[in-house]
């Protein structure tokens, strides 16, 4: 008989491989951050299938400014497009809508349609997807140490309230449970800070398969070998 699936509370994916699938193809690596778009409405889909209530992706880090002008320009239109052209259906499938990370960089517009869709949808439950736009894992920790050593200098807070519980409310993931397991597409086996904080007990899974190439299937077999794993959490 066949074992039954664990479905992880928390999926998290590093969306990697998009330009390369392009590449292969011989097309613009435009053309990948585009199909990488439609293969997250896929796996939106399929996580909400299998019963799994949070899905992160990491979209774009605060390096990836770094980038050609010509390719950040049209990923920032990519995601304003997703928030305005999605809000629709994210709302009627009753879908939380959070980004993680620094909204302060995007232009008004971007973080307008931002703010929007995280209040249309904050009283939502049933699935959480948070979109990771100008993330690190190094800038997050250091924005919450420096709230937490503003609140120590003002008296809000002392040195005794330091907790882990106080620590992971100053992050962006503040109220939501860590990642079960952290998926990387397109084989590269670094988490190039994702969730640095939240990842310690994750499981780490890292297919080789394109982003854009990713779908269901691709979801059911993360899922699969996820199962296979001994979860411990530190413990002998």
């Amino acid at each position: 008989m066949a074992e039954a699936l664990k479905i992880p509370n928390h999926i998290a994916i590093i969306m990697d491989g998009n330009g390369r699938w392009a590449k292969a193809k011989g097309l613009p690596r435009t053309v990948g951050h585009t199909n990488g778009a439609k293969a997250l409405q896929r796996v939106i889909e399929a996580c909400k299938k299998f019963g799994v209530k949070t899905l992160t992706v990491y979209a774009f880090s605060t390096e990836n400014w770094g980038r050609p002008k010509e390719e950040v320009d049209f990923l920032m239109d990519l995601f304003y497009k997703y928030l305005t052209n999605q809000s629709k259906k994210l709302i009627e499938n009753k879908i939380r809508f959070n980004v993680l990370g620094d909204k302060s960089r995007f232009n008004k517009k971007t973080q307008d349609a931002m703010v929007e869709l995280e209040n249309q949808t904050k009283n939502f439950s049933e699935f959480t997807l948070n979109v990771a736009m100008n993330y690190g894992g190094h800038s997050e920790i250091l924005k919450a140490t420096r709230e937490i050593a503003m609140d120590l200098k003002s008296g809000k807070i002392s040195e005794n309230d330091i907790t882990e519980e106080l620590f992971e409310s100053h992050l962006y993931t503040s109220g939501q449970l860590p990642p079960d397991l952290i998926i990387r597409t397109s084989g590269e086996q670094r988490l190039s800070g994702f969730l640095l904080y939240q990842c310690s007990y994750s499981e780490l899974y890292f297919p080789k398969v394109h982003f854009p190439d990713f779908d269901e299937k691709q979801i059911k077999l993360a899922i699969e070998e996820y199962t296979k794993r001994d979860r411990r959490y530190g413990k002998v």
